[in-house]
């Protein structure tokens, strides 16, 4: 099933978590090889995180985990979307997406506050 993925030249693809529910795109972050083998084995999203160089696991310190309910393929093979169930906040910054801010006019506007 990996021979089926185009990883980039750093051995990457990016995955879309996209809630399974509401299809609200929540986050982008990077998958290896063994990110994506580790995400099927155990049914909860892990990535890899490009600036501490090392995978992790969704969730291992906050407990805001995404479980996986069904993994897509782009045309290509070089994008991953994982429809996912997510617990708590998937933004870093306490919000339900990554995706909070909106372009309107010529600024980038905050469309969503942190959760409380």
């Amino acid at each position: 099933m990996l021979n089926s993925i185009t990883f980039n030249e750093a051995g990457l693809v990016p995955a879309i978590a996209q809630d399974q529910t509401t299809g609200r795109v929540l986050m982008m972050a990077w998958m290896n090889a063994e990110a994506v083998e580790q995400t099927l084995a155990t049914g909860y999203a892990h990535y890899y995180s490009r600036s501490r160089q090392k995978q992790w696991m969704k969730g291992e310190s906050s407990g805001h985990v995404q479980k996986v309910l069904e993994i897509y393929l782009d045309c290509d093979g070089d994008t991953l979307l994982l429809k996912i169930e997510q617990t708590g906040p998937a933004c870093h910054t306490n919000r339900a997406s990554c995706f909070y801010k909106q372009q309107i006019e010529n600024d980038w506007i905050t469309i969503e506050e942190p959760l409380q």
